[in-house]
């Protein structure tokens, strides 16, 4: 009778309930199961993040606002590093976005705020974009002096360069950056982009 009673409570039950029963209950397979749903949820989870990662690291992505689309990638198509003889070209997250996993994810969490900024419309207008260009070139500056120039270096490094096929004043420049410790944005901080008012802003020499 009692059996009976169990029975009717279980149909009764709404499938919340019988799902945390089914749950709590002791089972061989238990441990299995939860293994298996685990392994199977952590490669969904990862497949979907790293295309997720890979998606917003693309040109595509970097120049779907207007901020950007009409105002530094415009300046960026008129430069080497978007055409040239050679047909290698560096885009928007092989400048701006480190290549190595850890400092990616960290860059990628440091940029989130730039959010605010178009939920806001910080810079959506030219005028705009203009009156804060030097804010954010320096903070872009400070956060590759920091990093000794790795996006730089990913493609250009001193320990390859053969100063003996370069302009005098290149080489001499480069021989002089390696003897004092400097990195390349000390000097070459105008590569892709106009260059904001530098009046106040300190040269590399």
């Amino acid at each position: 009778m009692a059996e009976r009673n169990n029975a009717t409570s279980e149909n009764k039950a709404g499938p919340i309930r019988r799902l945390w029963r089914w749950w709590r209950r002791p089972s061989r397979l238990a441990l299995g199961t939860l293994l298996l749903i685990g392994f199977v949820a952590g490669i969904i989870f990862w497949g979907g993040f790293n295309t997720g990662m890979e998606a917003a690291n693309t040109e595509q992505f970097c120049i779907s606002c207007h901020e950007m689309r009409e105002n530094v990638y415009e300046e960026y198509m008129d430069t080497v590093h978007y055409n040239n003889r050679s047909g290698v070209r560096a885009t928007c997250p092989d400048c701006h976005v480190p290549h190595e996993w850890a400092p990616k994810m960290l860059r990628k969490l440091k940029a989130s705020k730039e959010l605010y900024g178009k939920l806001f419309g910080v810079i959506d207008t030219p005028q705009k974009f203009e009156s804060h260009r030097l804010a954010m070139a320096t903070n872009e500056w400070a956060r590759m002096k920091a990093n000794n120039s790795q996006e730089c270096r990913n493609c250009h490094n001193f320990e390859y360069m053969d100063f003996a096929v370069q302009k005098t004043v290149a080489a001499k420049m480069h021989d002089k950056a390696i003897t004092e410790g400097k990195t390349c944005i000390d000097c070459h901080k105008g590569i892709a982009h106009k260059l904001p008012d530098m009046r106040e802003v300190p040269s590399g020499f």
